[in-house]
């Protein structure tokens, strides 16, 4: 009975496709809307290619059953009066009605229009979507968006980049959903009108608990006008499984109350390929004509090592912590063995951007967490709110005695692997491509100016959250001081802003790269409207900001 009772909730969220779940009054709404089917949540594209393309949908049968069969058409026109492509696939309740198909044989660079069409002749969203170029290309626009946790505030970010005619296609690089239950979150940080499923108190450990809560996210009207409108290339984070996870385990998993990890970490992983528009590649590579390569690649699960928290906060204990943190550094956290990607992935990296820089102009690597080196600034814990806990002021303490001895602030991002850290820095630098990082993970946005050895090896686009909150919220300082105070005390960072929201566009040009932050006017309420942006530009060659 219990299973029943969960399907049926399943159900409910997949038949709020029009955001009812996610408006005032949803609760209302969704008891009637219990029994919907068809199509619950449009159309998405992704995993681009020159003459292919993966197109997802979710279709529930109104007659009930196993299993369906859906037909999927591909035209150059709005209209399919011109049908160029097309396919059948099969989806059924073994993968929550969820359907993915990869259609090949279409135009490179060219626009098209996509559809499903059911049994009984019902159909789809049209969705539109664009194939990568192939030659020489003059202009390529990506847009690049991160953890966007929906009781924290309206997908404006998502909504506003739906618009712009300038983009050619989207980049996630993760915390697309999070996995806390509602108990996790303070009522002044929840927005009213954000209803989150599964609603208990708990985080999502099961198969059904991901499910669900990839539904809610999906019954966004925003984010699903963002994938109906142009294909996704999305890698996941940790939130998609659980906070600061590792191939082993995650601070956020508790084997004695949540159960084995891998057990977790497989159904977090299912759902995520079930409900995105992705294929089964842990990483892969999109050749963008003659102008760059994009590379996807997976920092979480397949060969990250344990980050060094355990060790870092012993050496914070030790009686004299000075000497213990000079012994981490110079000993622990250079291990040559700790390893964000995995050797595997590793090695792919370094012989693709080896081989793909020969022939495309920039090496765009996608990446969860952030490479810049960043040491928290002296002033930091005298900027803190009087209402921040106690734990909040020690955690600041020590991250500012470490900084003084040159220990970065997080073990969790590349700032905790160095080794690995320069390895890939010194591939791309043998390789001698024009490296740009894209990343996301801290909420807040930042520009770095990598570099390996005293020499450039590339920037790093760091994009702000398009909802979840930063360190701002801990800060009653000036955000202009903070920002100002992180530049000064770390010399690869260019450019900060440390307090707003929205996402990040990226224009590649063979003689340069342009990244623009846009940051929205409010989260709090529904709106497109901008608060401002801010340029950054790295010319071909450089591998700097000017």
């Amino acid at each position: 009975m219990g299973i029943d009772i969960e399907r049926r909730r399943l159900v409910l969220a997949g038949g709020l496709g029009v955001g009812a779940l996610l408006l005032p009054g949803g609760k209302a709404l969704a008891a009637e809307l219990l029994g919907a089917r068809g199509f619950t949540h449009s159309v998405a594209s992704g995993e681009p290619g020159a003459d292919s393309m993966l197109l997802w949908t979710r279709y529930v049968p109104a007659a009930g059953g196993d299993e369906v069969q859906l037909q999927a058409e591909v035209a150059l026109d709005h209209g399919f009066s011109r049908v160029v492509a097309g396919g059948t696939v099969r989806t059924g309740a073994y993968r929550d009605w969820t359907a993915k198909l990869t259609v090949t044989g279409l135009a490179p660079g060219t626009t098209h229009w996509y559809r499903f069409i059911a049994p009984d002749g019902a159909r789809s969203p049209v969705g539109r979507m664009r194939t990568l170029p192939d030659g020489p290309v003059a202009r390529f626009g990506l847009a690049v968006f991160s953890c966007s946790n929906l009781p924290n505030g309206w997908f404006n970010a998502y909504a506003h980049a739906a618009q712009r005619e300038d983009l050619d296609l989207w980049l996630h690089v993760g915390d697309y959903i999070y996995e806390y239950g509602i108990g996790s979150y303070r009522e002044h940080d929840r927005i009213p009108g954000r209803i989150l499923m599964p609603a208990h108190e708990r985080e999502m450990v099961s198969l059904l608990d991901y499910r669900l809560r990839f539904a809610c996210y999906r019954a966004d009207p925003d984010l699903q006008k963002l994938h109906q409108d142009a294909a996704m290339v999305a890698l996941w984070d940790d939130h998609e499984i659980t906070n600061d996870s590792w191939e082993g385990g995650a601070q956020n998993h508790q084997p004695a109350t949540e159960g084995d990890w891998n057990t977790r970490r497989a159904a977090a992983v299912q759902a995520y390929r079930e409900w995105m528009p992705v294929s089964e590649e842990p990483w892969k590579a999109y050749r963008i004509g003659t102008l760059a390569t994009l590379y996807r690649t997976e920092s979480r699960l397949t060969g990250r090592t344990r980050p060094l928290y355990p060790e870092l906060d012993q050496a914070h204990r030790a009686g004299n912590p000075g000497p213990a943190l000079e012994a981490f550094r110079d000993g622990t956290w250079q291990d040559p063995s700790a390893s964000m990607l995995g050797w595997e992935q590793e090695a792919w990296l370094a012989d693709t951007m080896q081989r793909e820089a020969r022939v495309t102009a920039w090496q765009l690597v996608g990446m969860a967490t952030i490479m810049g080196r960043t040491l928290m600034p002296e002033e930091m814990p005298g900027w803190l709110r009087p209402e921040a806990s106690e734990r909040t002021r020690e955690a600041f303490r020590r991250n500012v005695y470490a900084s003084r001895l040159g220990v970065p602030m997080w073990m969790d991002r590349w700032d905790g692997y160095p080794a690995a850290r320069s390895r890939l820095l010194q591939a791309a630098q043998r390789a001698d491509a024009d490296l740009v990082m894209l990343s996301g993970d801290s909420h807040n946005a930042w520009a770095y100016s990598l570099v390996e050895d005293g020499r450039p090896a590339g920037v790093e686009f760091a994009g702000q959250a398009v909802t979840s909150r930063g360190m701002e919220g801990n800060l009653a300082a000036d955000p202009r001081d903070v920002a100002q105070a992180f530049i000064k005390a770390n010399p690869e960072l260019a450019w900060a802003d440390t307090s707003q929201r929205g996402y990040m566009m990226i224009e590649v040009r063979a003689a340069q790269v342009t990244g623009q932050w846009v940051f929205m006017q409010d989260i709090k309420r529904r709106t497109t409207a901008l608060a401002g942006t801010h340029h950054m530009k790295v010319a071909r060659g450089r591998r700097r900001f000017a």
